[in-house]
């Protein structure tokens, strides 16, 4: 499976949310020191969606908008944007400034606008969106981290103890693998063995271990191998953070076939994947009363980028017997 099939939004939009203020202590240092954290942060997804709902410039990417508090002791806004896939857009400029001057037009509040890059183009690095007419000129200029940078600096990520390092090298390691399956198997493992060795609780290696997973997608025969592996390393750690519960609890729903069984292991799958997000499909899948259509759900869990190829799976016609 290629990049071009894989859908890099939902596990950077996932992680961003669970490990904001480490973001922004990672890629953009002298925001995080300006920021008064104890007072904590929001995030306005429907103030976002309010704004930008008539102002569609091509693909959207992961965009979040997020209220903090300065320091100083105002409000201020953070509005970022991260290109995760692997094409560079022509017209991100104009997005981010399109962005900028709705979300001040209708808040009257202090803005920063943040772009993350993590394309395969090393020159690509918009930063700035310019207009000039009859001596008016707009000139609009935002921070911007390329992710190409860090693989000169793999060993500083190496030492890092931010989960965001994690992150940049499976982002890395997957544009990096994209056709080199087995190379893709070893580096999935090599990351998942450095959150133990870094000494992580069980919620961080699990929350990074969804991101690893999602980004680095290997084809059947290799993922059941790479289970076994990880297997093996759990036990010889004695911390079986993620087989023993996530991976093994899809098993057993496997084995004991039941229609409650299988139930409880995509309960367990759609929150380990797709996270609070991926339990809203989970009433419907309840009302399926044909156990081979479930056991197909589970199957189909393994691989799905989103939660509409699981849909259409429990969509299929589903009159054959249980």
């Amino acid at each position: 499976m290629t990049e071009t099939e894989t859908e890099f939004d939902t596990p950077w939009k996932d992680i961003l949310e669970v490990y904001f203020e480490e973001f922004i202590g990672f890629f953009f240092p002298d925001a995080h020191r300006q920021i008064d954290w104890t007072q904590g942060y929001e995030f306005l997804d429907q103030e976002l969606q309010q704004v930008v709902q008539d102002a569609e410039l091509g693909r959207r990417l992961v965009d979040k908008l997020a209220k903090v508090y300065l320091l100083e002791g105002t409000e201020a806004w953070v509005l970022i944007h991260v290109e995760v896939q692997s094409q560079r857009e022509s017209e991100f400029s104009q997005r981010m400034f399109v962005y900028h001057y709705r979300i001040y037009d209708r808040y009257k509040i202090r803005i920063a606008s943040l772009a993350v890059l993590g394309d395969e183009s090393r020159t690509w690095r918009p930063n700035q969106f310019t207009q000039e007419l009859f001596g008016c000129e707009i000139n609009f200029r935002f921070p911007v981290i390329k992710l190409l940078d860090y693989q000169q600096r793999w060993s500083e990520l190496e030492a890092s103890r931010n989960p965001f390092a994690t992150v940049v090298m499976a982002h890395l390691k997957a544009l990096e693998t994209r056709n080199q399956a087995n190379e893709r198997k070893e580096s999935k493992l090599t990351l998942i063995r450095q959150l133990y060795e870094r000494g992580y609780q069980r919620e961080e290696i699990i929350n990074l271990f969804k991101f690893i997973d999602w980004m680095m997608i290997l084809p059947t025969e290799l993922e059941a191998e790479f289970e076994q592996e990880l297997i093996r390393y759990e036990e010889e750690k004695r911390m079986p953070y993620i087989t023993s519960i996530e991976r093994r609890g899809l098993e057993r729903g496997l084995e004991r076939g039941t229609r409650q069984g299988l139930l409880e292991a995509i309960e367990l799958d759609l929150e380990f994947k797709f996270g609070s997000e991926g339990l809203s499909v989970l009433p419907e899948i309840s009302q399926l009363e044909n156990v081979n259509q479930l056991r197909e759900i589970l199957r189909a869990l393994k691989t799905a980028n989103s939660l509409e190829e699981i849909r259409a799976v429990y969509r299929l016609d589903d009159d054959s017997p249980n």
